[in-house]
Formats: C-alpha cells, sequence, structure tokens
C-alpha cells in the first residue's frame, strides 16, 4: 500500500523521498518501481521533506513516529496507519512537539492497475490541505472528515472491525459447512443474499495470506471498543483467530483447503 500510495504522488510531481536503511530487498524493488528517491538516513530525508506520511504495519506506527520526533521534524507529519484514535493522539502529542499532525486512513486496494483508495483525513485544515494537494487527479481522493486528531482512525478501525472480522467469520463458517460436508448448500443460500463473503471462498486464503496484518489491526479495533464502553470480547477472538494463519504470512499459493487446515491445527 505505502509504495502504490507513494506511486500516485509521484504521478502527481511530487517528489516524493524513502529511506532503504532495514528495509528488504522487495521493499527495495516496490520503491524503485514506484518512482521514490532512496536517502541513506532518515535525518537527511526529513531536512529534505514538507510532508512526511507514515504507512506502516500498526505496531510499528509510535517507533516511526518517535524516530521522526526525536530528529525535530518540524513539516506536516500525516499518521496513516490502521491504529486507535488513542493511539493516534499519543502519535499526535509526540510528534506535535515540532511538527503539524494530520490523522488519516487509508481504505481501499492499493491505488494500482485501475484500482483507487480514499485517504481519509483529520486536523488542521491547512495541513489536510497540503496533504491532498500530493495527490490531486491520481487514484488517491482525500476526503477530510473534520479537523480533530483521531476522527479519521476512528473511521478505519469502524470499518476495520466490520469488514475484517466478516471475512474470518465467513471463512470459519465455510469450513464448519466443509467438515459436515454440506459446503456447497451453504453456498447456495448464501448466493440468495446479495454481496455475501460467504460466497466468496476463494478470498479465505488471502484472509490468511494477510492475517499478520490484520491481526494487529483488530487488536486496535478491540481497544477502541474497550474504549468507548463498548464489548471488545468478539474482535480479541477474531484476532486470536487470524493468529493461526501466522505462518501464510504473504503466501500467494495457498489454497482454500490448505488455509482451513491451518485453522484446525492446535495451538
Amino acid at each position: 500500500m505505502g509504495a502504490a500510495v507513494a506511486a500516485c504522488a509521484v504521478s502527481a510531481g511530487a517528489r516524493v523521498l524513502w529511506c532503504p536503511i532495514g528495509r528488504s530487498a522487495a521493499t527495495r524493488d516496490r520503491a524503485e518501481q514506484a518512482g521514490l528517491e532512496p536517502v541513506a538516513e532518515l535525518s537527511g530525508l526529513l531536512e529534505q521533506s514538507d510532508v512526511v506520511l507514515s504507512l506502516c504495519p500498526p505496531a510499528a506506527a509510535e517507533d516511526v513516529a518517535r524516530d521522526v520526533a526525536e530528529r525535530g521534524f518540524a513539516g506536516v507529519y500525516a499518521e496513516g496507519n490502521a491504529i486507535s484514535p488513542e493511539r493516534s493522539r499519543r502519535i499526535a502529542d509526540l510528534v506535535g512537539r515540532s511538527a503539524t499532525v494530520v490523522d488519516g486512513a487509508v481504505i481501499g486496494s492499493p491505488p494500482i492497475a485501475g484500482k483507487t483508495a480514499r485517504l481519509y483525513l483529520s486536523g488542521p485544515s491547512d495541513a489536510t490541505a497540503l496533504v491532498g494537494a500530493l495527490f490531486t487527479g491520481t487514484a488517491v481522493s482525500t476526503p477530510v472528515l473534520g479537523e480533530d486528531i483521531g476522527q479519521a482512525s476512528a473511521l478505519k478501525i469502524s470499518y476495520t472491525a466490520y469488514q475484517k472480522a466478516s471475512r474470518v467469520l465467513a471463512a470459519l463458517s465455510y469450513g464448519l459447512a466443509q467438515h459436515h460436508q454440506v459446503d456447497q448448500a451453504l453456498l447456495e443460500v448464501a448466493g440468495k443474499r446479495q454481496g455475501s463473503y460467504l460466497t466468496e471462498t476463494g478470498y479465505i486464503p488471502k484472509t490468511a495470506a494477510r492475517a499478520w496484518r490484520w491481526a494487529p489491526e483488530l487488536k486496535e479495533a478491540a481497544d477502541t471498543l474497550q474504549a468507548a464502553g463498548l464489548p471488545d470480547e468478539v474482535l480479541r477472538a477474531v484476532a486470536e483467530t487470524l493468529g493461526r494463519w501466522t505462518d501464510a504470512k504473504d503466501n500467494g499459493e495457498l489454497s482454500v483447503d490448505s488455509a482451513l487446515k491451518m485453522l484446525q491445527e492446535p495451538r
């Protein structure tokens, strides 16, 4: 997602930098294909940047923000990760000592091959306008939700709670039906309801391959529910279920049967 979003900014005329320290060969290839310019040190990258857009696994969001804050970055810091509103505000307190912070949330597929994504924004109007201008005329639209830090993150987490948990529940339902040899009947029943995830069995391996990223997002969603005084047990259980697919990380060759077998393995 990060490389695809960055490539859109490049296509709109922005000069986009990245720091290759500690990154994999695959990441380096994606950055090169996206037209990003490597900068050897983070400090040098920040000195040349007006805007920093953080798109990383949720668990790393505060570490990235801390690295930027320690170097006194004074531009606009767009926090675009799938984290709770509370963590977004903590990051804003941390980075906001020197920078202007924008809360962001990407919803949609990576904007490549005709696909589009929305980068929802909230924060000071001049800063959200600056971030939005980076993607003018591209496959990334930038709706602004308001000026409060946490609004964009709340939208992302609210959407994640339903969309990703539904995919996991669909996999469990199909696995149960398959175990009892009624999977075809289940598909026939589900097919009568428009847009049911139960009919999209081909998505089960995709869910497994993305579980390493989705589980932390569901934990963020559970924390957000808890903070709102709402029951969080369901999403914590979904995150635990996703943990059974840890070994399927980015496995594009996984079959439906193999993914379901992994759910049956004892923990």
